[in-house]
């Protein structure tokens, strides 16, 4: 099967930067992959191209220029590139979800290593797995390609649930003896 691509090539003045940063994250939230400074590449889908016209108005908005086209790869080997730049990008990003599970595990141990069974921790604790938990939901919408870290990130967020999970009966239990 052959991936139909939407290619957008635009050119913005300088400045401000700040529109031209924005911009770019403004793509990079897409999930574009950048070919080069001012040429990037999305699947074709309805709602990417509705995205790009909208941008494509952006650009004109500053005094910049944009193109959107439809473009397919010469060959199976300049597909597999793109792909591999597509699934990259994803990784990059689960990588830095894995870190933050590390940081999320290393506080619930610390928080049972000094016995700390309170309510406001593990409230805290679970706004930040509400947190995890939306990152990643971010993340997997925008691999459109089955990035290879995706199921570690995935167990990965169950067992923080689970770690969570188990610290909050230890909370409860630790408020029933109290009584």
């Amino acid at each position: 099967m052959t991936t139909v691509w939407l290619l957008l090539v635009y050119k913005v003045p300088p400045e401000p930067a700040r529109k031209r940063v924005a911009l770019w994250r403004r793509l990079k939230g897409l999930g574009a992959v950048y070919l080069q400074s001012g040429v990037c590449l999305l699947p074709k889908s309805d709602e990417h191209v509705r995205q790009l016209k909208m941008i494509e108005n952006d650009v004109a908005a500053m005094s910049g220029e944009a193109v959107i086209l439809e473009t397919l790869a010469l060959d199976r080997g300049q597909e597999e590139k793109v792909l591999a730049r597509f699934k990259a990008d994803r990784d990059e990003e689960y990588r830095e979800f894995l870190d933050k599970c590390d940081d999320f595990e290393r506080e619930v141990a610390k928080e049972e290593a000094a016995g700390h069974y309170t309510y406001a921790e593990l409230e805290e604790n679970d706004v930040d797995l509400k947190k995890l938990q939306g990152w990643l939901d971010k993340i997997r919408k925008l691999d459109f390609y089955g990035a290879p870290l995706r199921p570690e990130a995935e167990q990965r967020l169950k067992a923080c649930e689970a770690i969570l999970d188990a610290y909050a009966q230890r909370v409860f239990d630790a408020h029933d003896e109290n009584r």
